[in-house]
């Protein structure tokens, strides 16, 4: 038997009072213990940013890289030894600007693996540049006068580059953050390939608050199609053209062959 307990330390997260970081971090070690996936059985690899700590308040096996390298970090751990549950975590930062060539190809390689990545649209940790999902137009230290470029839309990314497994989640809503978590989980254990999750966390340091996604944020019914290829990407693009964030599963495909 598998307990939350399990998985906590001695040492407490120094990230900012309110962070986004915070749900994901009990959401990931719920999802883990609900699976009845141990400590002994569980990597966690992540590269640099404020979620890259992580791992170091977890009682998991765990691996900090460098930044924008935790997937092919994670990819050789995978391969080395397959029957561990392996778990990458990445931010927008970290894994759509510095590791976003690390994610195409890893979504085309289709390993058995999870990427979580934690998006609060800004470089928290060195306190407010924009960062690939910022939107057009953000002041910030690195851009005074205004971004020039659109954001990036990680979920359309991932669905056109071949990853199996591709949600979008809300770290202030912990139930629906575990059960979206357990799904990716799943669909890698039973071999079905790369799990991708955006997260979307406020950081209330720099970034957006938590009003500003509880306004916008809401989840996709039955009448989703996830095992539609066209359906997922209409609906990963609908926050390119209105204030809505649809959250959860967008897209399933078991029948991608896996390395």
């Amino acid at each position: 038997m598998v307990e939350l307990k399990d998985f906590s330390r001695c040492e407490q997260p120094n990230w900012c009072l309110g962070c986004g970081d915070f749900g994901i971090l009990a959401g990931m070690k719920k999802a883990l213990s609900e699976l009845t996936i141990g400590p002994h059985n569980t990597v966690l690899v992540s590269g640099v940013g404020c979620f890259a700590k992580l791992p170091y308040w977890t009682k998991a096996y765990g691996f900090v890289g460098l930044h924008g390298r935790g997937l092919p970090i994670a990819q050789g751990i995978k391969l080395a030894n397959p029957k561990l549950t392996v778990i990458a975590f990445g931010g927008d930062g970290d894994g759509y600007g510095e590791g976003g060539n690390h994610f195409i190809h890893a979504c085309r390689r289709n390993l058995n693996i999870c990427y979580f990545v934690h998006n609060n649209e800004v470089f928290g940790l060195t306190t407010g540049q924009y960062s690939p999902t910022s939107e057009k137009g953000r002041k910030s230290k690195s851009s005074p006068l205004g971004t020039l470029e659109k954001p990036l839309n990680p979920l359309v990314l991932a669905i056109s580059s071949g990853a199996t497994f591709v949600a979008r989640a809300y770290a202030g809503d912990l139930t629906q953050l575990v059960n979206i978590m357990k799904q990716a989980i799943q669909h890698t254990q039973q071999g079905k390939g790369f799990a991708v999750m955006d997260i979307l966390q406020p950081c209330v340091s720099f970034g957006k608050n938590y009003e500003h996604y509880q306004k916008r944020v809401y989840y996709l019914g039955k009448e989703h199609d996830a095992t539609n290829k066209i359906k997922a990407l209409e609906k990963a693009l609908e926050c390119e053209s209105g204030e809505k964030l649809a959250c959860g599963v967008f897209l399933v495909n078991s029948n991608t062959s896996v390395i």
